[in-house]
C-alpha cells in the first residue's frame, strides 16, 4: 500500500455496499459469506416463490439485507433482451414482481430493503425517461421506504428522487467499462471480470478514488455507493470474497443500504465517507 493512500485513509472513512444477484440458479449460500446485500430474481427472467423463499431464509439468517431484481418477463434470454412494453405495463410487471418478494419477506419476519432493476430493464430505465418514470412510480407504489438502485447518472436513479425515494450508485467490479462510463457488451472482449484480484482492485479504485479504468485504458469517473457482484459470472464467489477481503483491508466499512439516505446533490464530500 502507497504511503498517500494510507495517509488519506487515516483521515477519511468510508463505505459501501457490496452486492449480488441471486436466486438465478447460482451458488447462493457461497456469496452470502462476503455480501452486504442480495437482490433476488422475483419471477421474470428466473425465480419462482419457491426459489425466492429458499434464498430469503438464506439471507434472513447470513443477516444480508434483501432487494427486489424484477425484469422483463423473458426467461429465454434471462431478462437481457428488451421488450416491447408500454410504460403502464412496465409498473404492473415491476409492481407484481416486487410486492410478490416483499410479501415472502413479511412472511418470512424480514424486510425489504431495496430495488434493483435486471439486465435489459435495468439498462432501459438508465436511459429511457418514460420507463425510468413507470419503474420508480412501481416502487414507489409498493414502499417509500425502498431504496432504488441503478447505475452512475441514470435516469431511474432522478425518477426515484423525483417521488422522495432514496436512491444508490452502482458500481459492477466483474464487468468491463467503456471509456463513456458504459458497460462494455456481454460477449465482447473485456465484458467480464473474472479474475478475482482484478475484481477487487476495480473494487478499491471505485470506493477510494471514485473512478475505474476502461477497456482502454482510460481513467472513468463514477462515484459509486454500492458495488455489484454477479451470480452467475464464472467464479463468482471467490470473486466476492476477494473483493470483500481487499475492502476489509482498506478499511472500507462494508454495509447495506438499509436505511440509507444519501448526501444531497452538490455536497463536496462522496455519498461513499462516513
Amino acid at each position: 500500500m502507497t504511503e498517500p493512500v494510507r495517509e488519506f485513509r487515516k483521515q477519511n472513512r468510508y463505505a459501501v455496499d457490496l452486492n449480488f444477484d441471486g436466486g438465478e440458479g447460482g451458488d447462493d449460500e457461497a456469496l452470502m459469506r462476503s455480501v452486504s446485500t442480495v437482490n433476488i430474481a422475483c419471477g421474470g427472467h428466473a425465480g419462482d416463490e419457491i426459489s425466492m423463499r429458499h434464498v430469503v431464509r438464506l439471507a434472513l439468517a447470513k443477516g444480508v439485507a434483501i432487494q427486489a431484481h424484477p425484469s422483463y418477463a423473458d426467461r429465454a434470454n434471462f431478462g437481457r433482451k428488451e421488450v416491447a412494453l408500454a410504460p403502464a405495463g412496465i409498473e404492473a410487471l415491476v409492481k407484481e414482481q416486487v410486492e410478490a418478494l416483499r410479501n415472502i419477506v413479511r412472511q418470512e419476519e424480514g424486510e425489504l430493503t431495496g430495488v434493483k432493476p435486471h439486465g435489459a430493464l435495468y439498462h432501459a430505465a438508465a436511459t429511457s425517461s418514460a420507463v425510468a418514470s413507470a419503474v420508480a412510480r412501481a416502487v414507489w407504489s409498493v414502499s417509500r421506504a425502498l431504496v432504488l438502485v441503478s447505475s452512475p447518472g441514470s435516469k431511474l436513479l432522478d425518477a426515484g428522487r423525483a417521488l422522495g425515494l432514496a436512491v444508490a450508485a452502482e458500481g459492477f467490479v466483474d464487468r468491463g467499462y467503456e471509456a463513456d462510463g458504459s458497460l462494455v457488451p456481454r460477449g465482447a472482449p473485456g465484458a467480464l471480470v473474472e479474475d478475482p484480484a482484478a475484481a477487487a482492485r476495480c473494487a478499491r479504485s471505485l470506493v477510494l478514488e471514485r473512478r475505474t479504468v476502461a477497456r482502454n485504458g482510460q481513467a472513468v469517473p463514477l462515484a459509486v455507493d454500492t458495488l455489484c457482484v454477479h451470480g452467475d459470472t464464472p467464479n463468482a464467489p471467490a470473486i466476492a470474497a476477494e473483493v470483500r477481503a481487499a475492502l476489509v483491508e482498506a478499511e472500507i466499512i462494508v454495509r447495506s443500504l438499509k436505511g440509507w439516505r444519501p448526501a444531497a446533490p452538490g455536497a463536496e464530500e462522496p455519498s461513499a465517507r462516513v
